[in-house]
């Protein structure tokens, strides 16, 4: 995500893939396999008691992130999520549930980031969509 000049992230355009996760078991392990195979490196996100990881290009461009499958994670399967950006998160789950999808995790704040949810499509795939911070005011 770009930032305006107040510092506060630009979403992205709606439709625009945003962020990639990838949740297993043992993410330290993971993200070593990935740092050999990719090149990438990565940096220690502090979480709850643990680390996860934040996955680098050579570049510096932050790609993904590796993470352990505990805390809000715990029930996601070893898989890459794909993060996807909406116009609206509310309309874009009220769409998921008419449409035979399933709402896997309600939408919970990522901070100046957003918002985001986990859903599951009528074929069974699962993906991570993307809302604007909520203005509740």
């Amino acid at each position: 995500m770009s930032e305006q000049d107040s510092g506060t992230p630009t979403p992205p355009p709606p439709g625009a893939i945003v962020w990639h996760d990838l949740t297993v078991p043992d993410a330290d392990g993971v993200a070593d396999f990935y740092r050999a195979v990719c090149g990438w490196s990565s940096e220690p996100v502090a979480m709850d008691g643990y680390n996860d990881h934040a996955m680098t290009r050579a570049d510096g461009e932050v790609i993904g992130g590796v993470c352990h499958a505990r805390g809000v994670n715990a029930d996601l399967p070893p898989t890459w999520l794909v993060y996807v950006q909406v116009a609206d998160l509310r309309a874009s789950l009220d769409e998921v549930r008419a449409r035979g999808g399933e709402v896997l995790r309600e939408p919970h704040s990522l901070g100046s980031y957003g918002e985001m949810a986990v859903i599951r499509d009528p074929a069974g795939a699962a993906l991570a969509l993307m809302g604007p911070p909520r203005d509740d005011g």
